[in-house]
């Protein structure tokens, strides 16, 4: 384990925080302007007449980037339909998480190893509210979400698309481990339930 992500698994301050977030929020958004763009460029104009503003504390910013997300998702589905925009959107939200993800890994100097990923994890799900607990069961490993702040805002149509960057983020950290999410807290759960495989 490298001496910066120690150090950051033990204390992030907020003041680190905030940039973190206003990254995710300025690659997912951007991410949805080029579906909307794409798909819908009569909204896309329309949403994006007025510029966003990442402004508050961390809690604040996380209802910003949430609504935001919740907007562009509604947009792209009244354009394409629920399937399709899931389809496009989950794909294209996978590839800016991977993003996220490599960036995270180099600039925390995550190794190859499982808890590496998981502490850069936690790092990486603070700056959006979540706390979560591993669970291992023979060869199975799950991620259990106990808490989400992001939950407080997003729909379930919004959450089931942006999971997809988060799904993204765990792979950029390693290339060999995958995760994919089975239940959230938007869809009436009482918690998050995510998969994780590692490929050998």
């Amino acid at each position: 384990m490298s001496l910066k992500l120690r150090i950051a698994s033990c204390w992030t301050p907020q003041t680190l925080l905030i940039p973190e977030l206003d990254r995710v929020a300025e690659v997912t958004i951007e991410c949805l302007d080029l579906l909307l763009e794409e798909y819908a460029p009569l909204k896309y104009k329309e949403i994006t007449e007025k510029e966003l503003e990442m402004k508050g504390n961390l809690e604040q910013r996380r209802e910003i980037m949430a609504t935001t997300h919740n907007v562009r998702v509604e947009a792209l589905i009244d354009s394409l339909g629920y399937d399709t925009a899931l389809r496009v959107g989950r794909k294209a939200l996978f590839k800016a998480g991977l993003k996220l993800g490599r960036e995270a890994k180099e600039r925390l100097g995550v190794g190859g190893s499982l808890q590496d990923l998981i502490r850069a994890a936690r790092i990486l799900y603070r700056v959006l509210g979540i706390e979560f607990e591993i669970e291992e069961s023979g060869d199975r490993i799950t991620m259990v979400v106990n808490k989400c702040s992001l939950s407080n805002y997003y729909t379930a149509k919004t959450c089931n698309i942006l999971s997809a960057a988060d799904e993204g983020v765990v792979q950029g950290l390693n290339e060999d481990i995958h995760m994919n999410f089975t239940l959230r807290i938007t869809e009436g759960h009482p918690k998050c339930v995510a998969c994780i495989s590692h490929e050998i």
